[in-house]
């Protein structure tokens, strides 16, 4: 069995927001779009969101450009370190466990560094949470509707399809879009219980955070379906640079069965 990580200690989150951003980043140096974060934290809308970006194990400049920047944004900005790297799943996972100890945020989450899916549309992910008290998770779903700006690339969109719908006929949930890297969570007792052990899955943990959901109430997955709203993207581009490969869709279907067996065959 697993062993369970201790939650880690609150210090490292700058103060209290009404939503705190978890953002992984490995060797991003190249591409970390710091205007475009300085932009957000520049409008009067933004002003109760902080990041919390979790460097992991880069071997560039990545935590250096990141202390500078939380040097000038301290009241908004947090960086944890992981040394050595840990891999995204537990980037996210370690930074989420860190804003729900430190209490300091009603909301946290998690965005991709490439800003794929722009930051201003973190407010409206909030808004769903905030007005629909039944809501715990806002998930972006990359769908290609006439009047939305989603550019991906065809190759990755159809292997991203086909993997979706597998993992949706296993979940048992009409859900769209596992993999967009841009999701919100209602901090609650249940997304601290599904975050308490680290992920079995390196390349589709999203996969895995709502099978543990699932498999914390198994005879209530309709309850749970109703707690998921999947947001459509008005804008989202594929940036290049982008650490995942076509290849890395096969090893996404050896986990996949990896999370059937461990979470959701007793279902």
């Amino acid at each position: 069995m697993m062993a369970t990580a201790n939650l880690p200690q609150p210090p490292a989150i700058a103060s209290r927001q009404r939503c705190i951003v978890v953002v992984p980043c490995y060797n991003e140096a190249a591409r970390l779009d710091l205007s475009a974060f300085e932009r957000f934290f520049q409008s009067e809308n933004h002003r109760s969101i902080g990041l919390l970006f979790v460097n992991d194990g880069s071997v560039d400049t990545t935590l250096e450009i990141l202390r500078t920047f939380q040097a000038r944004f301290p009241d908004r900005v947090s960086v944890l370190d992981h040394q050595p790297n840990r891999g995204k799943a537990e980037a996210v996972r370690s930074g989420m466990l860190q804003v729900i100890a430190s209490q300091q945020a009603a909301f946290t989450g998690y965005w991709d560094a490439d800003l794929a899916t722009p930051l201003d549309q973190i407010p409206d992910f909030l808004k769903l949470l905030e007005e629909r008290s039944e809501l715990n998770l806002v998930f972006g779903a990359r769908v290609r509707l006439l009047g939305r700006a989603i550019h991906r690339q065809a190759l990755r969109h159809y292997l991203g399809r086909c993997f979706a719908t597998v993992a949706s006929v296993l979940l048992r949930l009409p859900i769209y879009d596992t993999q967009c890297g841009a999701k919100l969570f209602r901090v609650t007792p249940d997304l601290a219980a599904v975050l308490r052990e680290r992920f079995h899955s390196r390349w589709i943990f999203d996969v895995e955070i709502l099978a543990r959901f699932l498999a914390l109430h198994p005879s209530e997955s309709f309850h749970f379906e109703k707690q998921i709203y999947e947001y459509p993207l008005p804008v989202w581009t594929d940036v290049a640079g982008s650490k995942v490969k076509p290849t890395d869709f096969l090893r996404a279907f050896g986990e996949l069965a990896t999370i059937y067996r461990r979470h959701l065959i007793r279902r």
